[in-house]
């Protein structure tokens, strides 16, 4: 998707931000997964509008640089800089315009699918990485779709998520024949909202991809189906699966 074609920039942060638990969370998982390691610099991989950037720097005490092809995105991440060790390029993962061994980590968070030669953006990776260098990855796959809490309201989302996500298998692929080998593959639970009420008003900022392909008149029904059931639910937390790959 072309994001600059777009309102989706203007409203990303209203409808993706799901609270300081969920950064501590994200933070503390790529922790976890480089703990052996020395980070002094990072690469925030289609960045969008900078929603981790400067939590990588801060956890890190790393330098880091967003990179992504979106002009909007772009934009809204500077407009919010505050961390001097964090700065922002425009760039495509299949031409990342950094130097040789240049990072010890790349972050890659829910844009694998936007890429449009995932092969290439892997040797990429590893061109850019140093020896021993990670790649962490979060993602959409296709083994997940049931699990994504609005399919059930927008059944129209199903064959275009389909349509754009990749089997967990081929992501592994992808990054082993560029030369990595797979040192973690696993699941993350994160909260995305308190209950359905706040998940609908989160939708309703028009921040998903996947929702803004549909035809109005199917968000407009996906949307009052959610809203009726979110006035006789359970309180209860909505949660979604995000899956994991750390590559080296």
């Amino acid at each position: 998707m072309d994001y600059d074609a777009t309102n989706i920039p203007d409203s990303y942060d209203r409808g993706r931000e799901h609270g300081p638990e969920v950064h501590t969370l994200w933070m503390n998982v790529v922790a976890q997964h480089v703990a052996d390691q020395s980070i002094k610099a990072i690469l925030d991989l289609g960045c969008g509008t900078g929603r981790f950037t400067e939590d990588l720097a801060a956890r890190f005490d790393a330098q880091v640089v967003g990179i992504d092809p979106s002009k909007k995105m772009l934009e809204q991440a500077h407009r919010k800089r505050r961390d001097e060790r964090v700065s922002y390029a425009s760039g495509r993962a299949e031409a990342i315009p950094l130097q040789d061994a240049s990072v010890d980590l790349v972050f890659i968070s829910m844009v694998f699918h936007h890429f449009d030669d995932p092969a290439l953006a892997a040797r990429e990776c590893r061109r850019v990485l140093r020896n021993q260098g990670t790649v962490f990855l979060r993602a959409g796959t296709r083994e997940q779709i049931s699990s994504y809490p609005y399919v059930d309201y927008f059944p129209e989302t199903r064959p275009l998520l389909e349509e754009c996500l990749t089997p967990g298998i081929l992501v592994r692929e992808v990054f082993e024949s560029a030369g990595f080998r797979t040192v973690a593959v696993d699941l993350v639970d994160q909260e995305i909202a308190a209950n359905l009420g706040a998940y609908a008003e989160k939708l309703s900022a028009g921040a998903d991809s996947v929702l803004a392909r549909l035809r109005p008149s199917d968000y407009e029904a996906g949307m009052n189906a959610l809203r009726l059931h979110a006035a006789t639910a359970d309180n209860q937390a909505v949660c979604e699966q995000i899956d994991v790959f750390v590559f080296r």
